[in-house]
């Protein structure tokens, strides 16, 4: 494989290698396991489509809609305020 220069600010630089050495491996792995960490704007398109899909079929048995959408939304914001109590 051959290697190639990225240039950036040496305080992005700096950030990378600790981050990288807190994880116990070199900036190279750590940038590459990131990138192939990090979905494309496509990817997360096509991933939405699919759990759309899938949501649709085993607990919806209908379309989602944007009611849907806005009830999930709610949900979320009142988990993370608190208003909604812990699940046993």
């Amino acid at each position: 494989m051959a290697d190639t220069t990225i240039k950036v600010d040496p305080a992005v630089r700096d950030r990378l290698q600790e981050l990288a050495r807190e994880r116990g491996m070199s900036m190279r792995d750590f940038v590459a396991e990131l990138a192939g960490a990090t979905p494309t704007k496509e990817e997360l398109r096509k991933r939405y489509e699919e759990t759309k899909a899938y949501v649709e079929e085993h607990f919806l048995g209908r379309p989602y809609t944007e009611d849907d959408e806005r009830a999930g939304e709610k949900l979320w914001a009142d988990l993370e305020a608190g208003r909604i109590g812990e699940v046993q």
